[in-house]
C-alpha cells in the first residue's frame, strides 16, 4: 500500500538531491590525496575537510534533519573542535615530527626510579661535606686554638693525622685542601639537586644527576688517594698501622666503594631508559601502539 507513495518520495528525492550529489562527488575526486600530502599542505587540506563537515546538510522532504547542519559552526563550537584535534594530535603526533615522537616516547618510558640507598647517602653526607669544606675554608679559626674551632671539635684529632687538614699545610700555602674542598660543595649542590628531582619533581634527569655526582666522588677520592702512593704516604705516612686503618683507610675506603655501588646502579638505570626510549620512538615510526 505505502510502496507506490515511497516510490514517488524517493524518486523526487532523487531528482532534487542527484545534481548536488555529482557535484560533491567530482569534488572529492579532483581533491588531491592525503597520502601524497605531508607538512603544512596535509593540515590545511584536513582543516578544509573538517571546516566541510560543518556545512552538510541532510534533507528529508527538503528540509534540513538538524539546525547544526544548516548554520556555519559558532565560535565555540569551532574552538572545542580545534581542542578536540589538538589533543588527538599530541596523543599521536600526526605529521611524524622527529621531536614530537622522541618527546611523546621519553613521557612514557623515562619513569624516574630511586633507589633507598642512593638516596639515603646522599642525604647523610650532604651535611658532612658542608661540614668539612666549612673547617676547610675557615682555618685557621677552624682549628686548635681559633675561636670558631668548637664547630669543629672532632678536627682538632684528625688535623694532626691528617696534614692536609694541619697547620704545615695551612703555613705553606697548599692550595690543594681548599682546591678539593671547593669541589666538594660542588658535588654537595649536585646530591641536593638529585634528591629534589627524584623525589620531589619526579623529573627524568635524577638518574643523570646522581650518576654525574657518583663519578665525581670517587673521581676526587681516587685521586686523595693517589696523591699519597705518589708522594710517599707525605700527609699520612707518620700515623702507626692501627691508627691509620681506624682514622683514613676506613672513612676514606667509604668514599671509595659507595659512590662506585651509586655509579653501578644508576648506570643500569640510565641504560635501560635509553633502550626502551630507543625502542618507543622506532614503535612510534612505525605507528605501531606500544
Amino acid at each position: 500500500m505505502y510502496r507506490p507513495l515511497l516510490s514517488s518520495t524517493l524518486s523526487a528525492r532523487i531528482e532534487r538531491e542527484a545534481p548536488d550529489f555529482h557535484e560533491r562527488l567530482q569534488s572529492h575526486s579532483r581533491a588531491p590525496s592525503t597520502a601524497t600530502l605531508n607538512g603544512p599542505r596535509l593540515n590545511e587540506e584536513l582543516d578544509k575537510t573538517e571546516h566541510e563537515d560543518w556545512e552538510t546538510e541532510t534533507y528529508v522532504d527538503g528540509t534540513p534533519t538538524s539546525s547544526q547542519s544548516s548554520r556555519a559552526p559558532s565560535t565555540v563550537e569551532m574552538a572545542e573542535h580545534e581542542e578536540t584535534r589538538g589533543q588527538k594530535t599530541d596523543t599521536h603526533p600526526r605529521l611524524g615530527n622527529p621531536l614530537q615522537i622522541i618527546s611523546h616516547a621519553l613521557s612514557r618510558t623515562m619513569a624516574v626510579k630511586t633507589h633507598t640507598f642512593v638516596s639515603l647517602w646522599f642525604l647523610l653526607t650532604i651535611p658532612i661535606i658542608f661540614w668539612d669544606a666549612g673547617y676547610c675554608f675557615m682555618r685557621p679559626r677552624s682549628m686548635r686554638g681559633g675561636d670558631l674551632h668548637w664547630i669543629w671539635k672532632p678536627y682538632e684529632l684528625y688535623q694532626e693525622i691528617d696534614l692536609v687538614y694541619g697547620v704545615k699545610a695551612l703555613e705553606n700555602g697548599d692550595g690543594f685542601t681548599n682546591a678539593q674542598s671547593l669541589l666538594n660543595i660542588v658535588e654537595n649542590f649536585m646530591n641536593i639537586g638529585y634528591l629534589y628531582l627524584a623525589h620531589v619533581s619526579g623529573s627524568p634527569a635524577a638518574p643523570l644527576l646522581g650518576f654525574a655526582s657518583a663519578v665525581m666522588t670517587l673521581s676526587k677520592t681516587v685521586l686523595y688517594w693517589a696523591q699519597e702512593f705518589y708522594c710517599g704516604g707525605c700527609a699520612v705516612g707518620h700515623n702507626d698501622l692501627q691508627t691509620l686503618i681506624i682514622y683514613w683507610i676506613i672513612p676514606n675506603g667509604l668514599w671509595l666503594i659507595v659512590p662506585s655501588f651509586i655509579i653501578s646502579r644508576l648506570s643500569k638505570d640510565i641504560l635501560a631508559s635509553l633502550r626502551a626510549t630507543d625502542q618507543a620512538v622506532k614503535k612510534e615510526k612505525s605507528g605501531k601502539k606500544l
